[in-house]
């Protein structure tokens, strides 16, 4: 059987290749794998890339140890929990952790002096019917990089980009750290409809914060971000304004790109908690899947209440559903 690789697999290996970090190598690998279409035509390429992995990671671990650094780090992956993964990155003592801690029940060591934050922290944002997971970050600085940051980045849903707005020289260290990022293959953009041409780049959905902003010093500030990242969602946030703590809530659930679908039973009456969390542009057979996966295969139609929609509408699985509908299903 043919493996029918896809073009993006030859690109990424020529990359794999050439590649000369240990590092960088195992995560070009990681990639190859999970592009790798999983059929028994690709049976044995899917072993000796397993195979190449394992020995990159020993590689990894073996190259940490000689130079007196730690293992690689236990920080390089964090569980996500709730609707969604958004992670806050910036300069140093740009305010990320005040914000971790307004917007979330974690208590990050918060100070005025820069590099308070040593390791990710993680905290749950509530989102009207739904929780969020925030990490807080280390800051980027010429002083200061963890590598393990790039992972947690890649695998974020929503990358946060906190900008002190009270700070002159704002700009340029907003600059450094996307010229870091840059050096490590993550690209920031406000959506992923301009994706790079290199195989090796991770390109990241994010929405940037001018934080501190309504401070006596910051208009200038807000302004110097604002033209800086024109064609981004731009929120102007503070701690002390919980309208723009609730702003930027909302900025992250629609950027998010998920909708929420309440679920009931026949004859009962819905309670609007614990939504089922789905893609936007979902059917009622997605979300009959999602619940169980004999839902879908024995659906027959279902109820749905929403928003612009008669009451109890009957609608058959391939109807495409909105944030807020309520559905019953009959199988």
């Amino acid at each position: 059987m043919p493996a029918n690789l896809p073009p993006q697999y030859y690109e990424l290996e020529r990359a794999f290749k050439d590649e000369k970090d240990p590092h960088e190598k195992l995560r070009l690998a990681q990639e190859l794998l999970r592009i790798m279409p999983k059929h028994k035509g690709t049976d044995k390429l899917q072993a000796d890339m397993k195979a190449k992995i394992s020995q990159l990671k020993k590689q990894c671990d073996e190259g940490g140890q000689q130079h007196g650094a730690r293992k690689a780090p236990a920080h390089d992956h964090i569980e996500r929990e709730g609707a969604g993964q958004v992670i806050l990155i910036g300069a140093p003592n740009v305010g990320k952790s005040s914000l971790l801690e307004s917007l979330t029940h974690a208590k990050p060591l918060v100070a005025d002096y820069p590099y308070t934050t040593r390791e990710p922290l993680t905290g749950m944002m509530t989102y009207e019917t739904i929780q969020i997971q925030l990490i807080d970050t280390p800051p980027i600085s010429d002083e200061m990089y963890e590598p393990y940051m790039a992972n947690l980045i890649r695998n974020a849903d929503i990358v946060a980009l906190v900008c002190d707005t009270t700070d002159k020289d704002c700009l340029s260290r907003v600059d450094f750290v996307l010229q870091t990022l840059e050096q490590k293959h993550i690209i920031l953009r406000p959506d992923l409809s301009h994706q790079s041409d290199d195989p090796r780049n991770y390109t990241k959905r994010t929405i940037v914060c001018a934080h501190k902003a309504f401070e006596d010093d910051s208009a200038a500030g807000t302004a110097v971000v604002r033209g800086r990242f024109d064609g981004y969602t731009v929120l102007e946030t503070s701690v002390l304004d919980d309208a723009s703590l609730n702003q930027f809530k909302k900025a992250v659930f629609d950027s998010l790109g998920i909708i929420r679908v309440y679920t009931k039973h026949i004859g009962h009456e819905v309670a609007l908690v614990d939504p089922v969390i789905l893609p936007s542009g979902s059917t009622v057979e997605d979300a009959a899947i999602s619940i169980h996966k004999d839902f879908g295969a024995n659906l027959k139609f279902a109820k749905i209440w929403g928003q612009g929609k008669f009451d109890g509408q009957r609608v058959q699985r391939d109807f495409q559903l909105s944030d807020g509908d309520v559905i019953e299903f009959h199988i």
